[in-house]
């Protein structure tokens, strides 16, 4: 899936980044860590209008072969939010 990723101590843009989806955040990899744990993420789903919004925090990183790969846990997540993701993993 495609993210769009927001470091909330920096600000600034949203920067695009490819990961994974689970009900509870996402995982994605990058060259560079966020400069604080606290993120904001947007993103759609199939068959859902609005893009999903959610803030979260950076719970791990792991540091592999020059990838730094980033594992956020949703801290503000609407319920209908919530349950779209639900609904898409579950047809996944």
């Amino acid at each position: 899936m495609t993210f769009l990723v927001r470091d909330v101590a920096e600000g600034g843009s949203y920067v695009e980044r490819a990961g994974d989806l689970s009900l509870g955040g996402i995982f994605w990899e990058g060259r560079y860590p966020p400069e604080g744990a606290r993120v904001e993420v947007r993103f759609r789903l199939p068959r859902v209008s609005r893009e999903i919004r959610a803030n979260g925090e950076i719970i791990r990183i792991e540091n592999e072969e020059g990838a730094i790969g980033f594992h956020l846990r949703f801290t503000e997540l609407a319920l209908d939010e919530e349950l779209a993701i639900a609904r898409f993993l579950d047809d996944a």
